[in-house]
């Protein structure tokens, strides 16, 4: 089984990482191809996975350096000959199911991390991203994407949300996709507070610390989190702020933070930034789209309460008043005003956390998805269901009622409606109207 992924990091690769080592190597033997860039190739050699690596495997469309990488991927899926290709992110997911289909391989599969810029807004779920993307390179990759549906045998989305809204767009055919909650590594994850790493960072153990983590893009909004940290500024002076990442917008941020005069630290990359997340006291997602969020799930698994945008997967996970708090994308005051809730309510901010990280740590498990996976392959190559190892019947069910059940039956405090609508995030606790002024 051949995985391919462009950009071989944090996100989509991490989660392509745990799908492949994580398989029973009794049943399949995995194999990852992606650019040759990317923090991750050691860690997937250490696992036992196979793998290649592509010089310019990029991102940006460049004809005539994806015309050779697709030559590439049809010479190793003709060598190997791959029983399946499962394919992740846009351009691998465009080129490994060329390449399948030009080999005939038999079973290609396609991971949904998240939406595209090029999809149509969802329901309640999602914000309008036309601002992203020209009409025109909107309208060709939509018509790429819905051609390579009927190449695609199977679809696995990492949330429902996303399942549906990837249906909705046309990118993804109804009755042939399912959700693996996408896993992280719980076995890593700290629960308690490393005060060596503040001392590391600089910052005093007794002052409230407010962090995110993620490529400093657009997609993030990283600008959103420097103004919402002044908004919190205004109510709580010791507050200090942590930028996890890097990217193309971070002399940007560095610029509006000097602007605002807030106190914020940019970390660039960092291994071990699943350490850094778990002495973050809220943990807060600004972005204006995403899949479920890797970051946003490994700090729920560290009993982070978690301040988000309503959008995509996120509100899969984050469920207002029981796992966090949601508001409306772009809507630095709403940002601004969970905090300060969470910050000034430590007993409930707590109970928040304590109720994402048994969800977390109960339904993304590396178990859990690879189980899911398998029974997406056994049924594509005709298993019978005795042949599926580690897949219970009805998995996708089981998965989809825990996960309800997780939900709604959460010890919500009082004053914090449970279960709004992502819709409706300005449901929030009366107590954040307190900030509103």
């Amino acid at each position: 089984m051949l995985h391919v992924i462009t950009a071989f990091e944090a996100g989509a690769g991490g989660n392509t990482l745990l799908s492949a080592a994580g398989m029973d190597r009794a049943r399949y033997e995995t194999w990852i191809a992606g650019s040759s860039d990317g923090p991750l190739w050691d860690d997937a050699e250490a696992a036992g996975v196979h793998t290649v690596r592509i010089d310019g495997f990029d991102k940006e469309v460049a004809p005539r350096r994806d015309l050779a990488v697709l030559r590439r991927l049809v010479r190793l899926m003709r060598r190997e000959r791959f029983d399946i290709v499962h394919v992740h992110s846009a351009k691998a997911a465009t080129l490994g199911r060329l390449a399948a289909w030009l080999c005939g391989v038999p079973v290609v599969v396609c991971t949904i991390h998240g939406r595209d810029p090029w999809w149509p807004a969802g329901r309640g779920s999602a914000s309008d991203l036309d601002d992203l993307m020209p009409l025109h390179q909107r309208w060709l990759f939509r018509r790429v994407e819905r051609a390579l549906c009927r190449i695609t045998d199977s679809f696995v989305a990492v949330s429902p949300t996303v399942a549906r809204d990837a249906v909705i767009a046309g990118v993804a055919s109804p009755g042939r996709i399912s959700v693996a909650p996408s896993a992280v590594d719980t076995a890593a994850i700290p629960m308690a507070q490393d005060r060596d790493i503040r001392r590391e960072l600089g910052i005093p153990v007794d002052v409230p610390v407010v962090g995110t983590v993620g490529r400093i893009g657009a997609q993030k909004c990283p600008l959103d989190f420097v103004r919402m940290a002044a908004g919190v500024r205004r109510s709580h002076p010791q507050a200090r702020f942590v930028m996890v990442g890097e990217g193309e917008l971070a002399t940007q941020v560095r610029a509006l933070a000097e602007e605002l005069d807030v106190p914020l630290l940019v970390t660039g990359y960092r291994t071990d930034a699943v350490r850094v997340a778990a002495t973050f006291d809220v943990y807060v997602v600004t972005s204006r789209y995403e899949g479920v969020g890797r970051a946003v799930t490994e700090a729920l698994a560290s009993a982070r309460p978690v301040v988000a945008t309503a959008v995509d997967g996120v509100v899969d996970l984050v469920s207002h008043g029981s796992t966090g708090l949601l508001v409306s994308p772009r809507d630095v005051d709403g940002l601004s005003r969970g905090v300060c809730w969470l910050l000034e309510h430590p007993a409930e901010a707590a109970v928040m956390g304590r109720q994402g990280s048994v969800l977390v740590r109960e339904l993304f498990t590396t178990e859990r998805m690879c189980a899911a996976l398998d029974e997406v392959y056994g049924q594509q190559l005709g298993l019978a269901a005795g042949c599926q190892a580690a897949a219970p019947q009805n998995r996708r069910p089981a998965v989809t009622t825990a996960l309800t059940t997780a939900l709604t039956t959460a010890d919500v405090p009082a004053d914090v409606p449970g279960m709004v609508p992502a819709a409706v995030p300005a449901a929030a606790p009366a107590a954040l109207q307190e900030h509103a002024s």
